[in-house]
């Protein structure tokens, strides 16, 4: 499949938005890639569990701060903050859903969502890796002619100086020829 630059950002910022759920130690985190057919406007739902509602406020507010200071991206809107057992934070391209963990097994989004692709966050993070990596030896294999150019570059300056060595050898052997054609045409004018 391949990645558009959009779509490789928001994977980066559900990637942020993960590691903020497991350092605040979210339970039983998921990321949803949701089928673009079925999803409307979000690509992913990342869902986790807290065990309580001060938990959840701060997996939230870690979620918020984090993509805030490190991306410059703010939530479009967020519900349930005052409750604390079910909130959601609407960042258009996915929505991150912080539970606890009875509601939510009682609304189960993983099986409402049945056509999404659930993943842990080390399959999240290995497969953007994978892409990225994908994506740069696209890039390089791309202008061959570049990487031609540069070798032929760095050898015709790795041969430069030793062009130069060799005209300013070449010089100074004639610049020695000379004042020894100048004394012998002293010489032949003295004789004369």
């Amino acid at each position: 499949m391949a990645i558009t630059q959009a779509h490789q950002q928001t994977r980066i910022l559900v990637q942020a938005a993960a590691a903020a759920c497991e350092d605040k130690k979210g339970e039983d985190t998921r990321i949803l890639e949701l089928d673009p057919v079925d999803s409307g406007l979000s690509d992913f739902f990342l869902v986790t569990s807290a065990t309580n509602d001060r938990q959840a406020v701060a997996i939230s507010d870690e979620i918020e701060l984090r993509l805030k200071h490190e991306f410059g991206v703010y939530p479009n809107s967020v519900e349930g903050r005052q409750k604390g057992g079910w909130i959601l934070l609407d960042y258009v391209d996915f929505v991150v859903h912080v539970f606890l963990a009875e509601r939510r097994a009682f609304y189960d989004i993983e099986r409402l969502r049945k056509s999404a692709r659930p993943l842990t966050p080390a399959e999240f993070d290995a497969e953007l890796k994978a892409a990225l990596a994908e994506k740069t030896r696209a890039a390089r294999s791309k202008s061959p002619a570049k990487t031609i150019g540069t070798a032929a570059a760095k050898t015709n300056a790795a041969a430069t100086p030793k062009k130069a060595v060799k005209k300013a050898v070449a010089k100074k052997a004639v610049a020695k020829k000379t004042p020894a054609k100048k004394a012998a045409a002293k010489k032949t004018a003295k004789k004369s």
